[in-house]
């Protein structure tokens, strides 16, 4: 045989890939350690005050609005399949509002009524639980207003900072008692993560109720979905003085910083997709805190509307999209796609 090939090669050694992934399984040699696993998910779950109800959510297609006396009947199957996590939502489309939110931390709140009911039935059920008050205020804002407006910048009515990182910490110390196993404040008030922490701890309950916070959530337009399944569209105005602007991407560094001082036990981005810079800068920011990324209603919505054209496969998409937050620094995915991962993880191994 002529050695002639090995004297003049066509491409430099380095330059051949191919033999490195032409099998499925070295495919997934590929993935630097780190695939999408059902321990990861966390599946959020919109929970009324209509005990009975199963309500199609219509902008947020395969996805109901619950009743806690339908949740042993939703949830049983999941876990059986490996479901691990869940977040809560409350819907209080009968409780009435105020203008702090009163209804929160109501001891029959559908959230309480829901923790009650899973703790009991599934003990192994990780039950971490939305911490804000835009559900539940007359005026749909996140946090307490100020009694006066600011004449000085828009004559328009104001959050007390202080007033609202205290009623938060008051939720969120409510829902820990009733059995929550993680607190997920949301709502981007100033100083809300050092309040709940402090009164975790005065409650007792600081080593048996994790901190994850929503430390960079931006002010997306993906959440529309999401606010009319939950009713939590704001009365006035918008949500753009305390979520975070779109390119501020020291402003979310800076964000994520603050939160691992002031106690959370986990980071999170919001939306993901378009923040998957985000999502690295976490990883590397606060290296020693596990980092989530919530996949958004509108990241999920779109999905499904495009495979539902036919421009892509829904399996293939939900997992590319969910692969590019594992590979940016993701170790907690929230996403609506929890129930077909259970089934398409299965398939895969």
């Amino acid at each position: 045989m002529s050695d002639e090939i090995f004297k003049a090669p066509p491409l430099d050694v380095s330059s051949v890939l191919h033999g490195g992934y032409h099998h499925p399984t070295l495919r997934q040699w590929q993935n630097n350690g780190r695939n999408l696993t059902k321990s990861m998910l966390i599946y959020p779950i919109f929970i009324s005050d209509d005990p009975d109800a199963e309500q199609v959510i219509e902008t947020l297609p395969g996805q109901k609005r619950w009743g806690v006396n339908k949740l042993e009947g939703f949830l049983g199957p999941l876990i059986k399949k490996g479901l691990k996590g869940v977040i809560l939502f409350g819907v209080p489309m009968k409780m009435e509002k105020d203008a702090r939110g009163t209804a929160a931390d109501h001891p029959e709140t559908p959230v309480i009524l829901a923790l009650s009911l899973l703790s009991k039935l599934y003990p192994q059920l990780l039950l971490a639980i939305d911490v804000c008050l835009c559900e539940y205020t007359s005026h749909g804002h996140c946090g307490i207003l100020s009694p006066l407006p600011n004449p000085g910048h828009s004559n328009m009515p104001t959050l007390d900072a202080e007033k609202s990182a205290q009623r938060i910490a008051e939720v969120a110390v409510a829902y820990a008692k009733a059995g929550a196993h993680v607190v997920a404040p949301s709502d981007m008030m100033d100083g809300r993560i050092r309040a709940i922490k402090m009164g975790l701890m005065h409650a007792g309950l600081a080593n048996r109720c994790a901190l994850m916070s929503y430390s960079a959530k931006f002010a997306s337009g993906l959440y529309g979905p999401f606010r009319d399944a939950a009713g939590s569209a704001p009365m006035f105005g918008n949500r753009k003085c305390y979520q975070l602007p779109p390119n501020a991407r020291g402003l979310a560094r800076r964000a994520l910083r603050r939160d691992a001082a002031e106690g959370a036990d986990m980071v999170m981005v919001k939306p993901s997709l378009p923040y998957l810079d985000i999502i690295s800068d976490a990883a590397q920011t606060v290296p020693d805190l596990p980092v989530a990324c919530y996949q958004v209603s509108g990241e999920y919505a779109m999905i499904v509307a495009g495979a539902e054209k036919g421009i892509y496969g829904l399996k293939e998409m939900a997992f590319e999209t969910t692969e590019s937050m594992i590979r940016a620094g993701a170790g907690i995915i929230l996403t609506y796609f929890a129930p077909q991962f259970l089934d398409w993880l299965d398939e895969e191994q």
